[in-house]
């Protein structure tokens, strides 16, 4: 005898309304991290190209705003266009999601080294942030070729320490005690309460856990 969704017993008609809400908010939480990274990942090419390509070597220091946004908007229309004649490619992939992780790990690990040894190290330097800027990428591609046993999220760690080190023999190579650029920490800027201590403590030993139990 099959059963009609109206003539279902009333706790399975709460557990099936229950369902389709949790799966109607997961869906509408990932359409909302999808777009929210679309965004962030088209204004931060809009504005390297605008700022960084456009204006320094072909438009001059003094080329007006709304020209500046009008080639941002175009540059981004474009890099929109080129990543959707991309996607295709990507269709044979297991898991599209860890193949975007993976590259985006070979630039990330560098970013994070070169932005806390010039955040907290004084003796940091330009030069080294520049070669870890061009070694993560080395480092992630040879560990990638050589080693590819390794998780590509344990590479990324061993990317960020040799990242580090190599910040740490040009800072030491340069000979000078404190770089004249070098950021000033306040005692305060750092302060946090007990409890966003404690509930940090919480996350990480959460995380920690998932990453030992399932990886």
């Amino acid at each position: 005898m099959v059963l009609y969704p109206n003539k279902l017993p009333e706790s399975e008609r709460v557990c099936s309304g229950i369902c389709t809400g949790v799966k109607g908010i997961a869906f509408a939480a990932l359409v909302a991290a999808v777009v929210s990274s679309l965004a962030s990942m088209v204004n931060s090419i809009t504005t390297i190209f605008t700022m960084d390509i456009y204006k320094e070597y072909f438009a001059g220091k003094d080329v007006p705003e709304k020209r500046l946004v009008n080639v941002g908007r175009c540059f981004g229309f474009f890099s929109l266009v080129l990543a959707v004649l991309i996607a295709p490619a990507l269709a044979g992939l297991e898991q599209a999601f860890q193949f975007i992780q993976e590259f985006t790990g070979f630039i990330s690990p560098g970013a994070l080294a070169i932005f806390v040894m010039g955040f907290f190290w004084k003796r940091a330097e330009m030069k080294g942030a520049l070669v870890a800027a061009a070694g993560t990428f080395v480092f992630s591609l040879v560990l990638m070729l050589f080693f590819p046993e390794i998780s590509f999220i344990d590479r990324m760690a061993y990317v960020f320490i040799l990242c580090v080190l190599l910040i740490v023999v040009f800072g030491l190579l340069s000979g000078k005690k404190t770089d004249e650029r070098a950021i000033i920490l306040e005692p305060g800027l750092f302060a946090t309460t007990w409890t966003f201590k404690l509930l940090s403590g919480v996350i990480l030993a959460i995380l920690g856990v998932i990453y030992y139990v399932f990886w």
